[in-house]
């Protein structure tokens, strides 16, 4: 979400709106904006959009599939371990 805050953050004021500003442009409260900016963990994913589609951004899905193996491949091996047990 960093990553995030950062980009509005240098967006709105790249193109010189106050939060309050880009809050009415987005239809979200400046509260909002704020919790965007900050990073915060935790926020409506359709307001998010509403927020970067105002600003001409858009949230991509990136394939990350190095962790995600990873992570299925050490569910294998627990689940065929010769002993049964399921640890790896």
């Amino acid at each position: 979400m960093k990553a995030v805050a950062a980009e509005v953050r240098a967006r709105r004021t790249a193109l010189r709106l106050t939060q309050r500003d880009l809050a009415d442009m987005a239809g979200v409260s400046e509260r909002f904006v704020r919790f965007v900016e900050r990073g915060k963990p935790s926020v409506q994913l359709d307001s998010l959009i509403a927020v970067l589609e105002t600003l001409g951004l858009e949230l991509r899905i990136a394939d990350r599939a190095g962790r995600a193996e990873r992570s299925l491949a050490g569910q294998e091996r627990a689940t065929h371990s010769p002993d049964g047990a399921g640890a790896p």
